[in-house]
């Protein structure tokens, strides 16, 4: 039986020296900071290490060349973090960028896979 076929568009952003920056997962990690306050359960939220989520945000951070997070210890009142205002800009760059990366793909495979249908 014949799959029906779809594309599926992955944004990452590299540096010169192809190094991994920034992509679909620190913007969902990011995202969730958001939501949770915290980087800690943003990372639970995603079934991701505590320590591989800083390291992340740590490699987005050396080459942006400023902080994400503005984060504050526990204590009675808990910890917590907070995008900074950089952070901010990135992501809302990142998702309207993919948002219209992803409308072209799927406009141009609608054109360009018509034919699998009658194959």
């Amino acid at each position: 039986m014949k799959q029906n076929l779809q594309a599926k568009t992955t944004l990452r952003l590299f540096t010169d020296d192809h190094q991994r920056c920034f992509g679909p997962g620190i913007a969902t990690l990011l995202h969730r900071i958001e939501a949770h306050h915290s980087l800690r359960a943003a990372a639970a939220s995603m079934d991701m290490a505590y320590s591989k989520a800083w390291r992340i945000i740590r490699t987005a951070e050396e080459v942006f060349g400023c902080k994400l997070l503005d984060s504050s210890i526990g204590g009675a009142g808990g910890g917590g973090a907070r995008l900074t205002t950089e952070a901010v800009t990135i992501l809302r760059a990142y998702d309207t960028y993919y948002k219209d990366v992803e409308a072209y793909s799927q406009q141009r495979f609608s054109q360009l896979f018509t034919f699998y249908k009658d194959l």
